[in-house]
């Protein structure tokens, strides 16, 4: 067998097969929706057979959060040595992640799907939200090792609160201050009152 006959290992076509999921899932969810789209549309779609996903996935829910997930960005935790500027600076991030089209579609669909399907939320409450929940507080944590909050605040309630003016100023955009100014002032006026 000469070296032009060699068959390339598998690995690169499973992970090319992978990314033509994800790929489909996601245009699917923008065409139809999380509660029309099935598997065997995507598997079509993808280019793929319907066993290729359930050797991944154990269902639409998995397969979902996955390909929601490959959009965002790794999760930040910032370091800067001051409370206010780590938040700024997730707030950024959060801003860049939410506020494009695609962000702002995803957000609508992640909502109306979790509100429909429970199996989906506790998928995407485990793979997506938790470890987010978890790098706040590493921030909170450090804030409070430098005396800038009180020790004892709740960093999965700060993080709650965060994210439902979040979703709330996403929906309706805030006047005259732009979202990040919008969510920073009302985290701020939170903290303070807690701290």
């Amino acid at each position: 067998m000469t070296d032009d006959t060699k068959k390339s290992p598998g690995r690169p076509r499973s992970t090319q097969s992978h990314q033509a999921m994800l790929q489909a899932t996601l245009e699917l969810l923008a065409e139809v929706g999380f509660d029309a789209m099935s598997i065997d549309a995507i598997a079509n779609r993808a280019g793929v057979g319907k066993t290729s996903i359930y050797r991944r996935y154990s269902g639409k829910e998995e397969l979902v959060a996955d390909a929601i997930e490959s959009i965002r960005q790794d999760v930040v935790i910032p370091d800067t040595g001051n409370l206010w500027s780590d938040i700024e600076a997730l707030i950024e991030n959060a801003a860049q992640i939410t506020l494009s089209p695609l962000g702002r579609k995803t957000v609508a669909m992640i909502i109306s799907s979790a509100t429909t399907n429970s199996r989906f939320a506790q998928i995407y409450w485990t793979k997506y939200l938790q470890p987010r929940r978890l790098a706040f507080a590493v921030v909170l944590e450090r804030a409070k090792a430098r005396n800038e909050i009180h020790s004892n605040l709740d960093s999965g309630l700060v993080f709650d609160m965060m994210s439902g003016i979040m979703l709330y100023a996403l929906i309706f955009p805030p006047t005259p201050e732009s979202w990040s100014a919008y969510v920073s002032r009302a985290l701020r006026l939170f903290l303070r009152e807690t701290s």
